[in-house]
Order: C-alpha cells, then sequence, then structure tokens
C-alpha cells in the first residue's frame, strides 16, 4: 500500500500539484519575511525581475549540471567552463568579426569540448569526479586567461541581445525544454537516472556506462555554454580569472541541482530547479537589502537552502531513497 502511494505520489498529477504547491508556498514565505523586514527597499517588480533575469542564468547551468548529479557525479569546473565559454565566443563575434553566429557557435563548442574532456578524464584516470574537474579546471581558467590575453571581454550595448527579453527567454526556455526533453523522452536521461540508482546493475542490464559518463559531461558543457551566452551577454563583459576563483560560479547551479533532486519524486525536477535558483536570488537579494556582511549571506544562504532540501527530500514511508 505504502509503495502504491509513493509510486502515485511520484508520476501522478496530484503528485506534481502537490510539488508546484511546496515550491510556491517556499517563495511565498521568503518574500513575506524579507518584504516585512524591508518593506521599502525590497522586492519591488522592477527588483523582481531582475532577480528572476538573474536566476535564469544560473538555472541553465543548473539543468545541464543535473545530468551529472543524478548520476552521483560532480562537475566542479563549472564556473570556469562558463567563464571560458563567454570569452571564446565574445572574442570570436567581436575580435574575429564572426558576429552572433560566431558567438554562439563557438561557445557552445568550446563548451561541449570542455564537457567531452572532463568525461574522458574522470574515465581514463579512475579518480573521483570532483577532483578531475577541480583540477581541470585550474586549466581553463588559464586558458581563459590566455585567450583574453589578460584583458576583460566585452560586449557593446548593441551585442547584449542575449542579455534582457526576449534574448534571454529564448536561450532560457531552450535550455529547458531540450533538458526535459532528453530526460525523459530519451535514452540518456534514462540510462543518468539507471547509472545513478545502482551502477552495478544498470551495467548487468547492458547498459555502456562509461559511454553514458562521458554525453552526460558533454551535454553539462553544452548547457555551461549556454550559461556563459547569457552571464557575458547580461553583464556585458567576462573578466579571465585564476586561483580557483571560479568555484564562485559553482554554488548556485549546485544547489539549484539539489532542489531537482529533492523534487524528482513529484515529477517536477527541472521547474523545481528554475524555482529554486530564483528563491536563491530572494534570499541573497534579500540579505542585501539588510545590509548584512558578505560572509553572513553565504553562511545563512546556504544553511537555509540546505534545510530546504532536507526537509523536502524527507522520505515517505515505505519509499526506499537511494
Amino acid at each position: 500500500m505504502n509503495s502504491s502511494r509513493s509510486k502515485s505520489l511520484n508520476n501522478g498529477i496530484f503528485g506534481r500539484y502537490t510539488g508546484a504547491a511546496i515550491l510556491a508556498g517556499l517563495i511565498a514565505a521568503t518574500y513575506i519575511i524579507f518584504k516585512i523586514l524591508r518593506p521599502e527597499t525590497f522586492g519591488q517588480p522592477a527588483q523582481l525581475l531582475g532577480y528572476f533575469q538573474q536566476c535564469l542564468i544560473d538555472s541553465v547551468g543548473a539543468v545541464g549540471l543535473y545530468f551529472i548529479i543524478v548520476m552521483g557525479l560532480f562537475d566542479f569546473s563549472l564556473g570556469a567552463n562558463c567563464i571560458l565559454c563567454a570569452i571564446v565566443g565574445t572574442v570570436c563575434m567581436k575580435d574575429l568579426g564572426m558576429g552572433y553566429a560566431g558567438f554562439l557557435i563557438t561557445a557552445l563548442l568550446c563548451g561541449s569540448l570542455v564537457g567531452l574532456i572532463n568525461g574522458i578524464a574522470y574515465i581514463k584516470l579512475h579518480i573521483p569526479s570532483m577532483i578531475v574537474t577541480t583540477g581541470l579546471a585550474l586549466i581553463y581558467e588559464s586558458i581563459g586567461h590566455y585567450v583574453s590575453g589578460d584583458v576583460q571581454a566585452f560586449l557593446t550595448k548593441e551585442q547584449t541581445f542575449f542579455g534582457h527579453a526576449p534574448g534571454n527567454l529564448i536561450i532560457a526556455c531552450f535550455a529547458f525544454l531540450l533538458s526535459y526533453t532528453l530526460l525523459v523522452y530519451t535514452k540518456l536521461g534514462t540510462y543518468a537516472y539507471a547509472i545513478g540508482s545502482n551502477e552495478t546493475v544498470a551495467g548487468n542490464m547492458g547498459i555502456n556506462v562509461k559511454k553514458y559518463k562521458i554525453l552526460t559531461f558533454v551535454v553539462t558543457g553544452f548547457f555551461n555554454g549556454l550559461m556563459g551566452i547569457l552571464a557575458v551577454s547580461y553583464g556585458s563583459s567576462m573578466a579571465s580569472v585564476t586561483g580557483m576563483a571560479s568555484m564562485s560560479r559553482n554554488f548556485a547551479p549546485t544547489m539549484g541541482c539539489f532542489f531537482g533532486l529533492a523534487f524528482r519524486r513529484y515529477g517536477i525536477p527541472i521547474p523545481a530547479i528554475i524555482v529554486g535558483e530564483f528563491l536563491i536570488q530572494i534570499i541573497y537579494n534579500g540579505f542585501v537589502t539588510l545590509g548584512a556582511p558578505t560572509a553572513v549571506q553565504t553562511v545563512v544562504t546556504g544553511v537555509a537552502l540546505l534545510l530546504v532540501v532536507a526537509l523536502t527530500m524527507k522520505p515517505v514511508k515505505g519509499e526506499i531513497v537511494k
């Protein structure tokens, strides 16, 4: 009986409505708290629109990273890849005169190539993905520094079409639909879940585990390219970094993926990622309006989000959580 109830919760319309209601409640509760504390400086319509545009960037990266996370792997080179893609795309568009087509194509090719390198390195070196991608992130940072010539890559106002509506919405909607399609309607999504649940069983079923792990890294890299396009277009510039400074860009997409995992049981991982990223922006900007120090903002935001994910991932009685 418990098993049947769990299955209904996971796959039925009622389960999706329940998950959506929880997400809406989290957003409403967080907004109300900060609105009460700072009614004049927080949560104006224009500000909420700004929060949403910021969350789109991290959401695009997160829906790609989700393919890695569900397999029990990590990609700590996400931030370095995003920066590298943005720099490569900008240089090709401006310095090489390749226009928007070159900007998009080279950024996406760069992200996919980095993902391929990550996947092959992980498979061949036989060491944890977080260690492999952390080491490779240092290399990608150095490449970005070399490509940019230690000069900040920037776009003119006329070249930032993808930094605001409708350009950013076009990229984001494409990313969300592509991620959903790959997860629900292709072998890649099915096998990613299977490998994440039990890699040994998946291999015994005939799934080429190594092949699909590499493919998921490539997919993640492709979405990193989209993230880089949005990031440089939104800020109109992108500076190369070294010394693992790119790691700061990993936090929000990774936390968004945790929301996806938490609400996977309700059948809405992609919407949960998007709402989770929006919630992160609300919390972060809420603390900014309160004048909290950056260190306090980071700690409290991280703790709050972990508590939210822990509570939403509380198992249903009789359900086995893997």
